[in-house]
């Protein structure tokens, strides 16, 4: 592997003192005081779903990482000043076709990665400016990590029957995962600058062997997929980077959602790392129970309570609706105890919006106490009918 491996040529066509706001001569202090700013301003814990301000976010670490360290601002001057100077044949980033005067910039490239003439000099100040032996220059920069979508989070809500059926916003109180509040997410201590993770290599993972000739991509042990370690860890996180959030949202529970749904509302879980979107947060819906309505897929369900004579005999009664008028109920003559009734459109909201219906079951209640006019009606009721055949094919069929 050529020690030259990743090398970006285009960087020496790059004013890292334009893209901090300073002048070539600025001091550290200010150069170090412009990065701060500007690196404060577009971090993407503080500006999520905003492109722009991520990627100023990566230039401005590219440029403070060169000309905020002495020794590679200096040579990052120089190879300016060749550059500037048409120092390099074919303009830089050197060709292998120009003509003139000056040196070949893969000729010198290739010398250094020989141990050639080239190996010391300009091929020095680049393997060190730009990483060595494929070291961070080839790879992401390193504040420029990953952008790593938020855990989804999981919720309980209990609605009342009626607010299921016609839909409601809710409060609820989260506590999620988080970028902890002292470090940003970064997972080093205040104040302090990340080194790429020796041991992906900035990567931020791993490749491991499963067998059979097959290898598989795990996240780096080392960094946790963010590509950056630090030295000194965050007090507060102790280098994980992660805290916990606690807030309140409101949420939309559906019309017509039914006991034990779970909804998925998009972008209400924990918040991205690096700029990465949110993740999801899952509501499962208990229903409470009303005291006289049950569902029945998308219909309402009553039990009525009817006398034995209104069924016998026909009858008009009047049943309620849940949140509407009442309805009359036309009960013909010599109905079954049991029947079900259709009372059409009375129902819960279906997901098309339109309303399903109000099922009506009647159901004989027998009197636990008879006055005395009630018994001998009963009474007069039975001897009428004591000779009707009512239980004969129990006992016809019952040895078939």
């Amino acid at each position: 592997m050529s020690n030259n491996e990743g090398f970006r040529p285009e960087w020496a066509q790059k004013d890292f003192y334009a893209e901090l706001g300073v002048s070539k001569d600025a001091t550290a202090e200010e150069i170090k005081k412009a990065y701060r700013k500007l690196a404060r301003a577009n971090h993407p814990d503080s500006n999520p779903g905003d492109t722009a301000k991520h990627e100023k976010f990566k230039s401005v670490a590219e440029a403070y990482d060169v000309i905020g360290d002495p020794d590679k601002r200096a040579k990052y001057d120089e190879m300016r000043s060749l550059y500037g100077s048409g120092g390099f044949r074919g303009g830089f980033p050197g060709g292998t076709s120009g003509q003139g005067g000056g040196f070949n910039l893969d000729d010198l490239l290739r010398d250094r990665a020989s141990g050639g003439a080239g190996a010391g000099g300009f091929g020095d100040m680049f393997g060190d400016l730009f990483g060595g032996a494929g070291g961070g220059f080839g790879r992401r920069q390193q504040q420029a990590r990953r952008a790593q979508k938020g855990a989804d989070v999981e919720s309980t809500a209990t609605i009342s029957f009626t607010d299921a059926l016609e839909g409601v916003t809710i409060s609820l109180r989260l506590t999620s995962d988080a970028p902890c509040p002292t470090c940003n997410g970064t997972g080093g201590k205040p104040g302090t600058k990340p080194h790429v993770c020796p041991q992906c290599e900035g990567a931020g993972y791993t490749v491991a062997s499963v067998g059979g000739g097959f290898s598989m991509n795990e996240t780096c042990p080392g960094c946790g997929g963010r590509q950056l370690v630090y030295d000194q860890p965050c007090p507060t996180c102790h280098g994980s980077g992660r805290g916990t959030s606690a807030r309140t949202i409101q949420a939309r529970i559906p019309a017509g959602v039914k006991d034990g749904q779970r909804i998925r509302l998009r972008g209400k879980g924990a918040a991205g790392e690096n700029g990465g979107p949110a993740g999801d947060l899952y509501v499962t819906v208990k229903v409470s129970p009303h005291r006289l309505f049950k569902r029945s897929g998308d219909n309402l369900a009553l039990d009525v309570p009817v006398r034995f004579d209104e069924l016998a005999l026909g009858a008009e009664i009047k049943i309620p609706t849940l949140g509407g008028s009442p309805v009359t109920l036309r009960i013909p003559s010599g109905t079954p105890d049991g029947r079900t009734f259709r009372v059409r459109g009375k129902g819960a909201r279906k997901a098309d919006g339109t309303v399903g219906d109000l099922l009506a079951t009647v159901r004989v209640q027998v009197p636990a106490v008879l006055d005395e006019t009630a018994r001998r009606a009963v009474e007069a009721y039975r001897d009428a009918t004591a000779d009707s055949p009512l239980r004969a094919n129990l006992f016809s069929e019952a040895g078939s």
